[in-house]
């Protein structure tokens, strides 16, 4: 796994997600991950220290990856 440049993202990057335990706004994500027709984002609030992970799932493939060696 490796992190991904916020650049590399082919959508707009989430900002000011409110935190899934206390509600306060987390200005920007710590980890994005594209995969087939999905990004994930991890999250840390600086509030509470709560860390979720938050899936968009998009109908057309996100970023094209290479087939996996056999």
């Amino acid at each position: 796994m490796t992190k991904a440049v916020l650049s590399e993202t082919p959508r707009e990057t989430p900002k000011q997600n409110p935190c899934a335990q206390c509600g306060m706004p987390i200005p920007r994500p710590d980890w994005i991950e594209p995969g087939e027709g999905r990004v994930s984002y991890l999250w840390t609030c600086h509030a509470c220290n709560y860390r979720f992970e938050a899936v968009a799932i998009f109908d057309e493939v996100a970023v094209e990856h290479p087939p996996l060696a056999a």
